[in-house]
């Protein structure tokens, strides 16, 4: 059964123009040199966490001290779609934005999705800081998600917060927003972005978190001051994490058709001790540990089909 949908859906018409010539685009500089930082939201639609802590950015009058602040309402068009009682209509229209960062696919804009992206990419390509709020389809604790970029790891761990920290290495179907251009490069070139699961798309609880990375992030970057932060945006701190972990992705488990089904309710983060312990069953093979304290990272099956990732196995470090 899928969780109570308690988080309503934010009206974000007053903002919706933007002021950049692209709808849904914000962009404030100040005269101060400093960091070009774009937080994003619905990039699926059916994300409102995001939606809410830009609408609370924009409504609160925040500009930055130093540098250049861009803020996004990404696909519109699919959250336009929105329904509480069939959220997960409305995560996409034509395919998911967040697979769709690719020169080739960007240039063949053919879908709902695409074309919005490769409307979005003058201001993802401009950025050198990016934050991308997200939420999940299971309740589930928050999650940082860095990539295999040392540099974003380090920015996860001095932002303080979450406690969970998943290494990964994109995905399979094609590139994210978090990925995209400078943001994907080896090499250091100054450039961070993070992609963070605030938590189920239908808990108040992911707003806050949603509100508290911004503010943690806007602060990391120089474009706010602590002070300014939060005399402007009071209450949208957290208290810190008490300890962080690392969770290093391994590899994923993709379902062979729609009848995947797991061996008990996981929620996400249990660390399952012995290898080979089985838990789950993938079309009448058994999915098994692949060695001790094995992580189970957003484990869902509410749209489990051939192909579709059902969870994936992490090792785990204390930051």
């Amino acid at each position: 059964m899928s969780p109570s949908f308690e988080l309503a859906a934010p009206d974000i018409s007053p903002w919706r123009a933007g002021n950049t010539g692209v709808e849904g685009v914000w962009r404030f500089a100040s005269s101060e040199p400093g960091r070009h930082v774009i937080v994003t939201a619905l990039v699926h639609g059916n994300e409102l966490c995001g939606a809410w802590a830009l609408k609370g950015l924009l409504e609160a009058g925040v500009r930055p001290v130093r540098g250049t602040l861009t803020l996004g309402f990404c696909n519109l068009a699919a959250f336009d779609r929105f329904d509480p009682l069939m959220h997960d209509a409305s995560r996409f229209v034509d395919e998911d934005m967040n697979r769709q960062w690719m020169p080739d696919r960007l240039a063949d804009a053919n879908t709902q999705e695409r074309r919005r992206a490769a409307a979005l990419r003058p201001f993802v390509d401009a950025a050198d800081w990016l934050l991308d709020l997200h939420s999940m389809h299971e309740p589930s604790a928050p999650l940082s998600l860095t990539g295999p970029s040392a540099r974003n790891v380090e920015l996860a761990r001095q932002m303080g917060a979450p406690e969970h920290i998943v290494v990964d290495a994109g995905h399979k179907d094609g590139v994210r927003m978090r990925d995209f251009g400078r943001f994907g490069a080896v090499e250091d070139n100054g450039t961070r972005s993070l992609l963070i699961e605030c938590g189920f798309h239908g808990d108040p609880a992911s707003r806050a978190v949603a509100q508290d990375q911004c503010q943690r992030l806007l602060v990391a970057a120089g474009t706010l001051d602590a002070a300014t932060a939060e005399q402007m945006l009071p209450g949208w701190r957290q208290p810190d994490a008490p300890r962080q972990w690392a969770l290093e992705v391994t590899g994923p488990v993709v379902a062979k058709s729609a009848n995947f089904r797991f061996a008990d309710d996981y929620k996400g983060l249990e660390v399952i001790a012995q290898a080979g312990t089985v838990i789950g069953d993938n079309d009448g093979e058994p999915v098994v540990t692949p060695y001790d304290d094995c992580v189970l990272v957003m484990p869902s099956t509410r749209q489990a089909r051939a192909g579709v990732t059902v969870v994936r196995f992490a090792t785990r470090r204390l930051l």
